[in-house]
């Protein structure tokens, strides 16, 4: 089945991509290729693509800013459907209706042009508003999730209205990764000035001047109750551990680099970590990344590699 030419006959305003690369637009810098990326412009055309792609048993996959994502190597037979087109701002009082493909900057610099406080906590994560809300973003001061009044998305081909019991936010998580789409996100703030926006604002981006540069996924585990896992990962001894062309930060050991590694090198890294921290501590991290379905190695394959 030629994917391409069926949504271009079915979707003649929808911009089509054929052998989308994975490394080249996702932050971790590796993977395969996909058949097809759609970048739909609003929620009707999103859901309309959806509800096409189900019922012709098409597979696909959402990516936002590429950002906190593992793809495999290999091809994907199926739709990667991006966001980046959809990107309206809406400002309605104190509250802000913004969609999925605007980028945390964008709506940071929106809410302090509004005098919306209230969001400065998302300051330097590399991240859409889609993305931030479906894996619940955030530092210790808030996450997205504090904030977000209701979300309009596409389950099952169609367009619903979720809200904030449905949304079932918890730490890093939400309703959202069972697979319905983030379309459109309405955000409650508060009345602010420029000056205290932009105070916050500086703070936040002091606090992530410390991180690693280059190529990551961000945190790659989720901390535990009460205690940091990059403080896990440094006490068992990993900070600076390397497999192939992966290794671990030396400045954050949540952290996994990119030096040149295949998917694979970097998946079973992030493997090692865990069985390491678990059999020196009883601590079973959960990861924060989402693993793209692009064929991706059998976690019990991978382990079998170091």
């Amino acid at each position: 089945m030629d994917i391409y030419a069926l949504l271009s006959e079915r979707f003649a305003k929808l911009t089509l991509v054929r052998n989308f690369s994975f490394a080249r637009n996702t932050t971790i810098g590796c993977g395969g290729t996909a058949a097809v990326c759609a970048y739909p412009t609003g929620k009707e055309e999103l859901t309309a693509l959806i509800s096409f792609l189900e019922k012709q048993k098409i597979a696909y996959c959402f990516l936002g800013a590429g950002a906190n994502v593992l793809p495999a190597e290999g091809y994907y037979s199926g739709v990667v459907i991006r966001f980046s087109r959809m990107r309206r701002l809406v400002a309605k009082g104190e509250r802000i209706i913004a969609d999925a493909g605007v980028t945390g900057g964008e709506l940071l610099r929106f809410a302090r042009a509004h005098n919306i406080g209230g969001l400065e906590f998302l300051t330097g994560i590399p991240t859409t508003v889609g993305g931030a809300t479906c894996g619940n973003a955030g530092v210790g001061e808030g996450h997205i999730g504090d904030l977000v009044l209701e979300v309009c998305g596409v389950e099952h081909g169609k367009m619903r209205v979720f809200s904030l019991t449905d949304c079932a936010f918890s730490e890093k998580k939400s309703a959202f990764q069972n697979g319905a789409a983030i379309a459109e996100v309405t955000l409650r703030g508060f009345s602010s000035s420029q000056e205290k926006i932009e105070a916050r604002l500086a703070y936040f981006r002091d606090r992530r001047r410390h991180l690693p540069k280059g190529r990551s996924m961000g945190c790659v585990f989720v901390n535990p109750p009460e205690i940091s896992a990059g403080k896990l990962i440094e006490d068992c001894g990993l900070k600076g551990f390397r497999l192939g062309g992966a290794y671990v930060a030396e400045e954050h050991a949540n952290f996994v680099m990119n030096g040149g590694a295949t998917a694979l090198e970097i998946s079973t890294l992030i493997e090692h970590i865990k069985r390491t921290v678990f059999e020196r501590t009883g601590i079973l991290l959960r990861e924060e990344i989402r693993r793209l379905p692009v064929d991706y190695i059998q976690e019990s394959t991978a382990e079998n590699r170091i």
